[in-house]
């Protein structure tokens, strides 16, 4: 059963964040140290995720998806009513009358500090419990439940593009200048950042104007999926303003700003560098991976990024960690989240090494040239 409890890791994550920020003063900032701590430390430490494992009972791990989605809709909202200044009374009164938590007091016991971690805590929080799982279930395009549940969970970080740009865009345009979230070499991350966020939303545009003329169909219609999307983001919005007034609101697209940064980092991270010649078929090198556990639990296997884009039909537990020709990171996917944010210029230098190796190893001597080129 431990194979199936690892995966569960994620969701046991946001219901001890919310108890250790009950617990009042201090404590949100020992959570947010001590969980980066065991990321980091435990991504180094613990043996390397190289085996496939095979499960009899899939709707267990499918389970351990599905669940991110109230619990992530219960942490949201509990820290939009901790930074909000109009929570509803039955809420006030609820929490104290079933659980004796007396909001006011908890939410006066916070230092600047403690508010600081929550809202990078939270944020982190819905990448792992929002965005990765909604990467993983809005690529079943042929279930209509997992599509559901996976646009709601992008809903929280104001992202309905990725559904439809990354699915129909970046899988084919991977490693290719048109390709939006493929990051070139020496590209600063925050312009980074700034240029895949604005470009993908076009590209998403475009598409789903595509798929809406192909189908006879208007671009402002209930049928466009973008419109759609923006609509859950914007009644998650809403409830957050009825939830915590004007400051609550805020709170939460702040939080929706942040999560929406911490994907295209994992985006610049996972093809940083790579290059692929037009017309050809991607291939095991075009992505970097990580066998380093604790990043492959709490992000569904995305670190096994090359078998992903060899077959994206692949649950998150059937992907294979051992391509031989799959490139593979120093650090674990989340410690280089922290070194690409935190020092841009030690992840340059560290990545640098690893990119002379895949153009003398690796490259095609069209990529070779290119990158020569690009440099």
């Amino acid at each position: 059963m431990l194979k199936y409890f690892k995966h569960y890791i994620p969701a046991l994550t946001g219901i001890l964040f919310i108890i250790f920020v009950l617990q009042g003063q201090n404590y949100p900032t020992y959570f947010i140290i001590a969980w980066s701590l065991f990321l980091i430390i435990g991504d180094h430490v613990l043996p390397r995720d190289k085996e496939i494992q095979h499960f009899s009972y899939p709707a267990i791990l499918n389970f351990s998806i599905y669940i991110n989605l109230p619990i992530l809709f219960c942490l949201t909202f509990f820290v939009v009513s901790i930074f909000g200044n109009n929570s509803p009374n039955w809420y006030i009164e609820g929490l104290y009358s079933t659980f004796n938590i007396d909001i006011i007091q908890l939410i006066g016991s916070f230092t600047l500090v403690d508010k600081i971690s929550i809202i990078i805590q939270n944020t982190l929080l819905i990448g792992i419990l929002g965005t990765v799982p909604g990467h993983e279930l809005t690529h079943r395009k042929q279930s209509k439940i997992d599509m559901f549940i996976g646009n709601w969970m992008l809903a929280f970080s104001w992202d309905c593009t990725f559904a439809i740009e990354h699915v129909y865009g970046h899988h084919k345009d991977v490693c290719l200048d048109e390709d939006p979230a493929s990051a070139k070499r020496g590209e600063n991350i925050y312009l980074f950042i700034i240029r895949a966020s604005f470009e993908e939303q076009i590209s998403g545009w475009k598409l789903e104007a595509g798929r809406l003329k192909r189908r006879n169909q208007s671009l402002l219609s209930i049928h466009n999926r973008m419109i759609i999307g923006y609509s859950r983001s914007l009644f998650l919005t809403v409830l957050a303003f009825i939830f915590g007034g004007l400051i609550g609101m805020l709170c939460f697209l702040l939080c929706a700003l942040i999560a929406k940064i911490l994907l295209e980092s994992i985006n610049y991270i996972e093809h940083y560098g790579l290059v692929r010649e037009k017309g050809k078929p991607v291939g095991m090198r075009h992505s970097w991976n990580s066998n380093h556990l604790l990043s492959s639990i709490y992000l569904c296997n995305v670190t096994r990024h090359s078998d992903h884009h060899r077959s994206a039909s692949l649950n998150f537990w059937e992907l294979n960690p051992t391509h031989k020709d799959a490139p593979l990171l120093p650090y674990g996917y989340l410690s280089m989240l922290y070194l690409v944010l935190i020092t841009p210029f030690l992840y340059k230098k560290i990545m640098a090494k690893e990119l002379v190796e895949w153009d003398q190893n690796s490259a095609t001597e069209y990529e070779r040239n290119y990158t020569r080129f690009e440099s």
